[in-house]
């Protein structure tokens, strides 16, 4: 088993389609869900399942939680004409977890808990009766989670 850090062949499509909505207000709700090492995921992965989830404790419940806080830039300078989009940090509380990476995917109508992104966290990280942050990275043209070039 395996998980290797990609953006989703089916947020590829999403995008073309017009089927993804990273609006700050009125767009699609992206959730995190958070996987075991026994989790196979990566750029094939097409949209979320419960298979090699971590365990519903604390607050962390099956399916993750809503994504918060997006929003959307285009780069100026060296990063110009790159597009990002960011999310707040997402924590869960009074958890005893092992997760190995976790999935962002898309719940809007249009396509049905479809993958966007597979997150690799290098190795299991654990939180034990405690706080398990997902942190984001630096909201910039070449840090940002979701970036577009061309």
């Amino acid at each position: 088993m395996a998980i290797t850090q990609a953006i989703a062949n089916a947020f590829k499509k999403q995008l073309l389609e017009g089927d993804a909505n990273f609006k700050s207000s009125g767009g699609d709700v992206f959730k995190l869900a958070l996987y075991t090492s026994s989790a196979t995921l990566n750029s094939t992965t097409t949209a979320y399942s419960a298979t090699n989830e971590v365990s519903n404790t604390g607050t962390y419940a099956a399916g993750g939680d809503p994504l918060t806080g997006q929003s959307t830039n285009i780069g100026t300078g060296s990063g110009k004409g790159v597009a990002f989009v960011d999310f707040a940090d997402l924590s869960f509380t009074g958890v005893t977890l092992t997760a190995r990476g976790a999935l962002i995917y898309n719940t809007s109508s249009a396509v049905t808990n479809a993958a966007v992104a597979v997150l690799d966290f290098g190795g299991d990280k654990t939180a034990t009766s405690g706080t398990f942050t997902v942190q984001f990275p630096a909201a910039t043209t070449s840090a940002a989670i979701l970036r577009i070039s061309g």
